[in-house]
């Protein structure tokens, strides 16, 4: 939990740094003022909590009641005035963070359903809001990039991308080739015998295949590629 805990210091940081009527511009995803992206990591503590419940009482409680219904709680957040928007983001990760310290150890192997209808165990809620409050650090487009996240956080963000390509099969021909990276090093289709090869460091193939950035990115074909959808 210590990195997912880091991340949610990070992101309060940068929300801290914003001034209220900052709050109104648009963010990195299209669509979405900050205010939207500050509501959206509000209400996921507040729907992974759910889980977390779920898991203690094995009473099903889902994340949201449908997509239409977390949608709409995000837009109906983005109005809030910005003192009850900040607070939204605070109360709803201390709430979170404390479904997690009373949950026995042997709950979180109790399997839960996530919003995209994956069944994990409860102890992935960590990693889920973890990858949240990383990546939305950086859609507030105020200064924080892939850079600052943890390398390990980095790396299994990759896993997690890829391995939805992969399963979707939209990794036909592609390969990531990742530069000075400890750890992962490549990624793909890595059979391929003519793939596209998409070449960056650890922070920069991150952006690019979360859908965030071309900024260090280079190909061996003439245009560097669209990443495919992740989610």
């Amino acid at each position: 939990m210590h990195t997912a805990r880091r991340g949610t210091v990070f992101f309060g940081r940068k929300l801290s740094e914003l001034s209220d009527d900052e709050l109104a511009a648009p963010s990195l995803l299209p669509g979405w003022t900050r205010a939207h992206v500050v509501a959206h990591v509000g209400y996921n503590a507040r729907a992974l909590a759910r889980l977390v419940q779920w898991a203690n009482t094995g009473l099903e409680t889902p994340m949201y009641p449908s997509w239409q219904a977390r949608n709409e709680e995000i837009d109906y957040g983005a109005t809030l005035p910005p003192s009850a928007l900040r607070n939204l983001y605070e109360d709803s990760a201390i709430h979170l963070d404390g479904k997690w310290r009373d949950t026995p150890q042997e709950a979180g192997v109790q399997e839960v359903k996530t919003a995209q209808g994956r069944t994990v165990p409860a102890s992935e809620t960590v990693w889920m809001r973890t990858r949240e409050v990383w990546i939305h650090a950086v859609d507030l487009d105020n200064g924080a990039s892939f850079a600052d996240m943890p390398a390990d956080v980095l790396e299994r963000l990759l896993a997690d991308i890829t391995g939805a390509w992969h399963n979707r099969g939209d990794d036909k021909d592609l390969r990531l080739e990742v530069l000075g990276s400890a750890g992962v090093t490549q990624l793909g289709d890595t059979a391929a015998g003519d793939p596209i090869i998409v070449t960056g460091t650890l922070p920069d193939i991150a952006a690019w295949a979360a859908g965030r950035s071309t900024h260090g990115i280079t190909s061996n074909r003439p245009d560097t590629p669209q990443a495919p959808r992740w989610i």
